[in-house]
């Protein structure tokens, strides 16, 4: 099983980016996938989810600036982040969990917001 982020990178207050997770060894489709961000010094936080179904859900701090997204013919989950702020700045992860209790977590990638 391997998941595999990308998009992460710089950008000024008010920018955006797309994160992007490729998922390869497991049935995509029957997951769900989670965006996950760790600040420095912090536990990982929840960022927002999709189910199986479509379903999605947002931490308070980025409802109404990012859009979580899955393309299952591609297997990948995406992250959009508009209007990106500084406290947004961490490693975000993506993570792929099933009913048969299954996790597995990407290695992450860095998005930097300044000022």
């Amino acid at each position: 099983v391997q998941l595999v982020e990308s998009g992460g990178g710089l950008v000024r207050t008010g920018g955006s980016l797309r994160l992007s997770c490729a998922a390869s060894g497991i049935i995509f489709s029957i997951n769900t996938m989670d965006w996950y961000r760790q600040h420095p010094g912090k536990q990982r936080e929840l960022v927002a989810f999709i189910t199986s179904d479509f379903s999605t859900n947002y931490a308070d701090s980025v409802k109404g600036r990012f859009t979580i997204s899955r393309d299952n013919a591609k297997n990948t989950v995406y992250l959009q982040m508009n209007s990106l702020k500084p406290e947004d700045t961490a490693v975000y992860y993506c993570k792929a969990r099933n009913r048969g209790g299954f996790e597995y977590w990407g290695q992450g990638t860095q998005v930097t917001v300044s000022s």
